[in-house]
């Protein structure tokens, strides 16, 4: 009985998870409809967004995830691949800091992009800055799940490969990371999750602007900006708002499909 219960409870958890998300898609599909086509995602916005479609701000969006991935996925593999080797004392208080990082809210780190970035290192409001601003966000869920995915590697792998003699390095790259390629990619997906949805953060670093983008030094739009911008300050911006959430949900959807078979074709 007790087995039943729980059973029970479980399955009633799943359902309840996949209506909340069935009745996000399906509000803001049904907002949208109107709006949605091919044409909506590479025409430039007209009328403040109700008109026109989210080319520029899509290629903004994608600009600034990529500054922000090729900033953080070195820094954060990296750092989580060295705390995970280390034993040190030292240690410890670096995790607490990470920590403390991920707890941070994001309009905090908005201000402190806007003072670094756009001030003091002269970027201005920009697609770098906003990018920048992001990958300190995901750094630290990128630092965590490595650490945890390089722990839960199995000892007897570490010592089978220095019986046969391989470095450290070797070891890291041909076994260790691709056993934790899930957990990684777990990771990813989240930091990849919070930063295309993040719109405190890049209101103080990437801007309003939702022309096309010409280099990484100009300022853009973000998608989570625009939708942002359309519900709230947009009169009739209600279905192009809906249409840009759709967009948005589908992107991180795909996102999350790209990496889900990334970390099965990299697990050995």
């Amino acid at each position: 009985m007790r087995d039943r219960v729980l059973s029970g409870l479980a399955w009633t958890a799943v359902v309840a998870c996949a209506l909340a998300l069935g009745s996000v898609l399906g509000d803001t599909l049904l907002g949208g409809w109107s709006r949605l086509s091919l044409c909506f995602l590479v025409e430039p916005v007209s009328d403040a967004g109700r008109e026109g479609g989210v080319g520029p701000v899509v290629v903004s969006t994608l600009a600034i995830l990529g500054v922000c991935l090729a900033a953080a996925v070195p820094l954060g593999v990296g750092t989580g691949a060295f705390l995970a080797e280390q034993r040190g004392a030292w240690a410890r208080p670096v995790r607490l800091s990470l920590e403390v990082l991920a707890g941070v809210p994001s309009i905090v780190f908005g201000l402190f992009g806007n003072a670094f970035f756009c001030k003091a290192l002269g970027l201005g409001f920009s697609i770098l800055s906003g990018g920048l601003t992001l990958a300190c966000m995901v750094v630290p869920i990128l630092v965590k799940s490595t650490e945890e995915g390089l722990r839960a590697v199995p000892e007897s792998y570490r010592l089978g490969a220095a019986a046969l003699g391989v470095g450290q390095a070797d070891y890291l790259g041909r076994v260790a990371f691709r056993v934790a390629a899930p957990s990684i990619g777990v990771g990813l997906v989240l930091g990849v999750g919070r930063a295309l949805a993040e719109t405190a953060a890049l209101i103080f670093t990437s801007g309003y602007v939702d022309r096309w983008p010409e280099s990484l030094m100009d300022s853009g739009r973000a998608l989570s900006i625009h939708v942002y911008d359309l519900a709230s300050n947009v009169p009739g911006g209600e279905p192009s708002a809906h249409a840009s959430a759709s967009v948005l949900i589908v992107a991180v959807l795909a996102i999350n499909a790209v990496v889900s078979l990334f970390g099965r074709w990299a697990r050995p």
